[in-house]
């Protein structure tokens, strides 16, 4: 069983790795001109109003929580790799058939290819974060 303090590291990785690692992916993404939206979109999501890119971080955050659950007995390149292969398939999926479909979002190969990068630079940053708060609360 998660302490919830551990549980709460784990949403506040994830949070920060939306923030940072997958939107920051993102923005060099759009910089390089392979994807026509720009990071940190901060019109109202609906129905709450709230920025998307908070709206999307604290979805993060949940599935931090699913990844740290999934990776935390895991070291060296097995902790990594696992943050990352799970962080790239697993949001990308529920993305691809479930979100996509319920917003008419057509899946195409751009889509496909860009949710893994996005997905895995957010794991790996999960990852770090969570080595991070680990560390500092020993």
């Amino acid at each position: 069983m998660f302490k919830p303090k551990t549980l709460l590291f784990a949403f506040l990785a994830g949070f920060i790795a939306t923030l940072v690692f997958h939107q920051g992916a993102l923005q060099l993404l759009h910089l390089a001109g392979k994807v026509p939206m720009a990071a940190w979109n901060m019109e109202p999501s609906v129905p709450l109003g709230v920025p998307k890119v908070i709206s999307l971080a604290f979805w993060g955050g949940l599935w931090g929580i699913g990844l740290w659950v999934l990776i935390h007995k895991r070291s060296g390149a097995a902790y990594w790799s696992l943050a990352l292969v799970l962080g790239a398939l697993l949001p990308s999926l529920v993305a691809w058939f479930v979100v996509f479909p319920i917003k008419g979002i057509a899946l195409n190969s751009t889509l496909i290819v860009g949710a893994l990068l996005l997905n895995g630079a957010w794991g790996l940053g999960v990852a770090l974060c969570m080595r991070v708060f680990v560390q500092r609360a020993r």
